[in-house]
């Protein structure tokens, strides 16, 4: 067993997978500058480089609030692609596996689909994806290596390998979702399994595709997410419910996941990890917020019928079509104006607060800024999501 785990994550298994679909590192390997191009890129291989540390967590503490040590970087790696409907296939699907993503399909799901079956997606998204990042700072598996693996992104490179987060995402949206309407809408059950498993898959794969993950980090996001979707299926229930919690079922929804991320594991250096969990959880804390104020306020009808109700899906006509996209549109920049403000003002207030003069990246990146700022941004974010743009909706006539 232990024996085929090893195998599982080494990195050549990785590099084959990119050689047979076309992905190849460039003859002059090595370092360099990265290239333009498509088909020509850069990574940065691991590494460690350490920065004058500093103590405290006021305005001399380390960028990430934690030790302060570089980004892993080391060389630039050149790669040539032979295959490029590969290429695009894989980089299009990574991109469904990024937060971006679930931050737009959650919504649209909310204001065009089905704002019950939106709000259990995002719960189930949250807790996943949240067990997932910690994961990764507290077993502290490494990436794939470069070389003999070409690594296509940048962003994510500096955060830890298992388990794969895309994979755990796109599984849990997949499934939870075909799950949660088989009962509800009527459609071939067989269709809606074919959707998720190919959509699941094409994300797993394209983890393997763009060198950020080993075989092993994929299947243990596959399995860990299988194992919380069996353990959560019986409270799923619980959650068509939180609207009717009690006064202080909002206070809980804060604090908790607050606490949550202000204690997030501690990490060698800054990566991404810590601000991307904060604005996870704080979307899902705005929109399990938002739900109750709508019930506490009686601002969104509750269905008639108990879920799960057997529903016919209506067609998608060029009216509809036009609906939709215009409550999406009407959605989204309402979202980014008040992402926007409140971010401003909470970093405005953040800064003065600790007395923060030099308010670059940096800055932003401490502990008790880059946390509070973020959770208040992505709180605000996810109700205005579940409240005020429904209520803009009703006002322009769009509902």
């Amino acid at each position: 067993m232990a024996e085929l785990l090893w195998s599982l994550q080494d990195s050549q298994l990785v590099a084959r997978f990119q050689r047979r679909c076309g992905l190849f590192p460039a003859p002059d390997e090595g370092p360099g500058e990265p290239c333009a191009g498509p088909a020509e890129g850069a990574a940065r291989a691991p590494g460690l480089g350490h920065l004058p540390a500093a103590k405290g967590r006021g305005a001399g503490e380390p960028a990430n609030g934690l030790r302060r040590v570089a980004v892993p970087q080391a060389y630039v790696q050149k790669y040539i692609v032979k295959n490029y409907f590969y290429y695009y296939l894989f980089r299009f699907s990574a991109a469904l596996g990024q937060e971006v993503f679930y931050i737009t399909f959650l919504p649209f799901t909310h204001w065009n689909i089905d704002p019950y079956l939106s709000r259990r997606l995002t719960i189930i998204w949250v807790l996943v994806m949240y067990i997932g990042q910690v994961a990764k700072d507290v077993l502290k598996w490494p990436r794939p290596f470069s070389p003999p693996v070409v690594k296509l992104e940048k962003r994510v490179i500096a955060e830890y390998g298992m388990p794969s987060t895309h994979a755990m995402a796109a599984t849990a949206i997949s499934f939870t979702l075909l799950i949660s309407t088989m009962d509800r809408y009527q459609y071939p059950f067989v269709l809606g399994l074919m959707m998720a498993v190919v959509f699941s898959t094409l994300v797993s794969l394209s983890r393997l595709y763009t060198g950020m993950h080993t075989v092993l980090d994929v299947l243990g996001g596959i399995l860990i997410t299988a194992i919380l979707i069996v353990l959560t299926y019986p409270a799923w229930t619980l959650i068509d419910r939180l609207d009717s919690a009690s006064p202080l079922f909002p206070v809980c929804v804060l604090v908790v996941p607050f606490f949550l991320c202000y204690n997030y594991p501690v990490s060698d250096y800054y990566s991404p990890t810590r601000a991307d969990t904060t604005t996870i959880m704080a979307a899902g804390a705005g929109v399990t917020i938002g739900f109750w104020i709508n019930h506490f306020f009686q601002l969104m009808s509750k269905p008639t019928d108990p879920l799960p109700v057997i529903q016919n899906i209506p067609p998608l006509t060029r009216d509809l079509l036009v609906l939709g996209l215009t409550k999406f549109t009407v959605g989204i920049v309402l979202l980014l104006l008040v992402r926007q403000l409140v971010q401003n003002l909470s970093l405005q207030v953040l800064y003065s607060w600790f007395k923060v003069v030099t308010r670059n990246k940096e800055a932003r990146r401490r502990l008790e800024i880059e946390v509070p700022y973020k959770f208040v941004t992505y709180t605000s974010v996810g109700i205005c999501a579940t409240t005020f743009v429904p209520m803009l909706h009703r006002f322009l006539g769009l509902l």
